[in-house]
């Protein structure tokens, strides 16, 4: 009876998981569609407006968790990567989203997870074994498709947006490593969110562009979006490990591309879709792949 308790247990934690990755999913996809629509703003005034908002969810999130604003000595060089690779990998998705179809930007930033598996190499020591150097490799073959790179410039978008998945890859694989030296989710999300506020203030303020109701009402909701997202994805991996629900993460490329067609009627082409397929494809096997390993 007691292993029957503890396998439903982990059942129900898993489906909270999965239903958190899949609400994160969807303020990801949201943030990108509201980003688009707000129109031709400068790309570091809509960074600020999507981070001053991240910056008080965070705020409030660490104030919620009682865990105190520690850094520690031995970790102000792997912080300041992270935000800085963090930054630059905001900052190009959101060129990207205003220049490309939102399926194709949010697919190539879904790259993120195999760059970490090679930046893991130099960060973290860690030796990636066949499967994960094959996934890698599937991937990037899809993301060719997504980027054409026959295309000649009409291709500079999808590799800025690639470039951003580059980024935010390697931001997460230092906030693995700061992970396993004790520093709390919180703390990394608002150390995050002011940093990159405040690189992008300065430009904001030299370049400012008068915005309407409209496009204000665009950003704030990016950042409410945003906010969601990272709380809900902080949320979905207390529930269960990343080898039982990263997948779902996923889905984001669905709502964007849903979002994309019905609001601004884009359709991707058959080479983004076969990107898409074999990307999202790789991710599953790897999921399910690490699912039976385990």
């Amino acid at each position: 009876m007691a292993a029957s308790d503890s396998a439903q247990r982990l059942t129900e934690a898993r489906q909270k998981g999965i239903l958190y990755i899949v609400i994160s999913a969807l303020g990801f996809a949201l943030m990108s569609f509201f980003v688009k629509a707000s129109g031709d703003i400068p790309v570091m005034e809509k960074a600020v407006f999507r981070n001053l908002v991240a910056s008080f969810a965070a705020f409030l999130l660490l104030k919620r968790s009682g865990h105190p604003f520690r850094i520690g000595k031995g970790n102000y060089l792997t912080m300041l990567l992270r935000c800085s690779f963090g930054t630059a990998g905001l900052i190009a998705n959101f060129w990207a989203i205003s220049h490309l179809k939102i399926g194709d930007a949010n697919i190539l930033s879904k790259m993120a997870p195999f760059f970490s598996i090679m930046m893991s190499i130099v960060v973290l020591g860690e030796k990636p074994n066949g499967i994960e150097l094959l996934s890698v490799f599937l991937a990037l073959i899809g993301a060719a498709f997504v980027v054409k790179p026959g295309s000649g410039v009409a291709s500079a978008p999808a590799l800025v947006a690639l470039f951003g998945g580059l980024c935010a890859g390697s931001a997460y694989t230092f906030v693995r490593k700061l992970g396993t030296h004790g520093i709390q989710g919180p703390v990394i999300v608002l150390c995050f969110s002011v940093f990159s506020t405040l690189v992008c203030l300065p430009f904001t303020i030299l370049s400012f562009v008068p915005i309407s109701i409209g496009q204000l009402l665009c950003l704030i909701a990016a950042g409410c979006a945003a906010a969601l997202a990272q709380i809900a994805v902080t949320a979905a991996y207390t529930y269960a490990p990343a080898k039982d629900i990263s997948v779902f993460d996923y889905t984001q490329v669905l709502f964007a591309s849903m979002l994309g067609f019905v609001f601004f009627h884009e359709i991707p082409d058959i080479y983004s879709i076969i990107g898409y397929i074999i990307i999202i494809g790789t991710a599953i096997g790897k999921w399910y792949y690490a699912l039976n390993k385990a």
